[in-house]
């Protein structure tokens, strides 16, 4: 019998509705994900900052361009620490600027992703991001 856990997933995005609609099609493929949403860099490295090691999110996926801190910087700044190491992390922007994708995948982003402009497109790219994080 297969033991039925639930997967942590952090998501930062400063845009509210995008964070919803990230959430819903994350939760189609995969109903027992637990979804962090945070809205900034800064708030992505305080609420990772609080979790002991085996609590860390199974997948981080970060908007590029946000308040305070940039998922580039996150990136960086996650990259320093051993610890998240293992931690797959996506960028899901609304620019797919090649400066900004080599940037962030310099600083260990797994993958880079623009956001999609409908819902079945955005659902498509969800199960990709759960497969490339090894949960689906």
């Amino acid at each position: 019998m297969q033991d039925i856990r639930a997967i942590n997933i952090l998501i930062a995005d400063d845009d509210e509705e995008d964070l919803e609609l990230i959430e819903e099609a994350i939760l189609n493929f995969e109903p027992n994900a637990v979804l962090h949403k945070v809205n900034d860099g800064k708030a992505v490295l305080e609420y990772l900052d609080e979790l002991q090691d085996d609590k860390l999110p199974a997948l981080i996926i970060l908007d590029y361009n946000m308040p305070q801190m940039k998922g580039s910087e996150v990136l960086m700044l996650l990259g320093g620490k051993p610890r998240y190491q293992d931690v797959p992390k996506i960028i899901l922007s609304t620019s797919g600027t090649p400066l900004y994708v080599h940037e962030c995948k310099s600083k260990g982003a797994l993958e880079y992703f623009v956001k999609p402009n409908t819902q079945r497109e955005l659902d498509m790219l969800a199960e990709k991001m759960l497969a490339l994080a090894a949960i689906i």
